[in-house]
């Protein structure tokens, strides 16, 4: 009897010790398919998108949840077995209400990698006259990490963040490369896109040649794309975009 005791109590203690442990980005289904983030960032800022003859993509969407075009994506993500990375925004989780907030869990439940893409998405606020304000920018990144512990765990934390509009946009960025550094973030651009949020409205077939046109020849894509809401063209796009890489011979990752 004492030694079943025994026994229940550790399997107890190995749980809540396991409980406490930091989950960064992933869940633990997830962690197979993620690449260090940091040799990402160090990789775009050098413009060198070679890696050794080994072809990868990384599939990323920005400013979701939407109730509308995140449930499709994750549909064919999930139909086509691969893992994305979404870069979420908090205001939009917000206005989302319960059912963004599931639609969260969801993505984190599958695999995928959850990353930081500030609260509010206000540029203005964040960069006046196009110059980094730390101050807000930092109360609006935390305010978005709080949102997501919110809904996936006081342990879960994002060692990867994505400035609104793209670190390369803004000027006197040096406050927030220490900050990052300090606390162990890799700020992702890209070097690939979709243009759903560029120039004149597109079709799938426009938004799929456009992801092509711009992913051909390099080793290593990091493929910007929107999963908010009237993105649609996108969804229908993302099927051709994911047979493109597939026949091509990429392996999907994500970003942690």
């Amino acid at each position: 009897q004492l030694a079943i005791e025994a026994a229940a109590q550790e399997k107890k203690r190995k749980e809540e010790e396991e409980a406490k442990k930091p989950i960064i980005g992933v869940n633990k289904e997830g962690q197979k398919y993620t690449y260090d983030a940091k040799k990402v960032q160090e990789k775009l800022s050098k413009y060198d998108y070679s890696n050794n003859g080994k072809k990868i993509v990384f599939l990323t969407f920005d400013d979701g949840t939407s109730k509308t075009n995140t449930p499709e994506v994750l549909r064919i993500l999930d139909e086509n077995n691969i893992k994305a990375t979404f870069f979420l925004t908090g205001s939009n989780i917000e206005n989302g209400g319960e059912t963004a907030r599931e639609l969260v869990k969801q993505e984190f439940e599958s695999g995928h990698a959850i990353a930081n893409h500030s609260y509010s998405h206000d540029c203005n606020k964040l960069y006046p006259g196009r110059n980094l304000d730390m101050k807000a920018f930092k109360e609006d990144y935390e305010k978005n990490d709080k949102l997501l512990k919110s809904i996936l765990g006081e342990n879960f934390t994002t060692h990867v963040m994505r400035c609104p509009g793209g670190y390369m946009s803004w000027k006197n960025m040096d406050e927030l490369d220490k900050y990052l550094e300090k606390n162990n973030i890799a700020s992702i651009d890209w070097n690939a896109l979709n243009a759903d949020a560029e120039g004149p409205k597109k079709n799938a077939k426009q938004l799929a040649q456009y992801a092509i046109k711009t992913s051909e020849g390099k080793e290593m894509v990091v493929l910007l794309m929107h999963d908010t809401y009237g993105k649609e063209e996108t969804v229908k796009a993302l099927p051709t975009i994911i047979k493109y890489f597939k026949d091509n011979g990429y392996e999907f990752r994500t970003l942690v």
